[in-house]
């Protein structure tokens, strides 16, 4: 089956991923943002109890293009969103 190719946007929803594949999907949604010219996205991992959310926000922390990460603010989710900013600096290859 040919893979989905699905725009790059400043938002990203997991809640249709399974948790396994999400710490692939990131490192190519975010690698995907900065080809795109996008340093500002909102991850949304959703309330729950937390789990998720802390898997992301651990993933996000350990990647060397995320400059920064914060929740979001309640008009963006609140605590069931992270908002990222990623290294305009960060250099990609963009021959992929």
């Amino acid at each position: 089956m040919e893979p989905v190719k699905l725009p790059i946007e400043d938002v990203l929803d997991l809640h249709t991923f399974r948790p396994q594949d999400i710490p692939d999907l990131l490192e190519d949604y975010l690698t995907e943002c900065l080809k795109s010219g996008i340093y500002s996205v909102r991850i949304i991992h959703g309330k729950g109890k937390g789990i998720q959310k802390k898997r992301v926000q651990g993933i996000l922390k350990n990647n060397p293009m995320v400059a920064s990460l914060r929740d979001a603010p309640p008009e963006a989710g609140g605590w069931g969103a992270t908002l990222v900013e990623l290294c305009k600096v960060f250099k990609i290859d963009i021959s992929e």
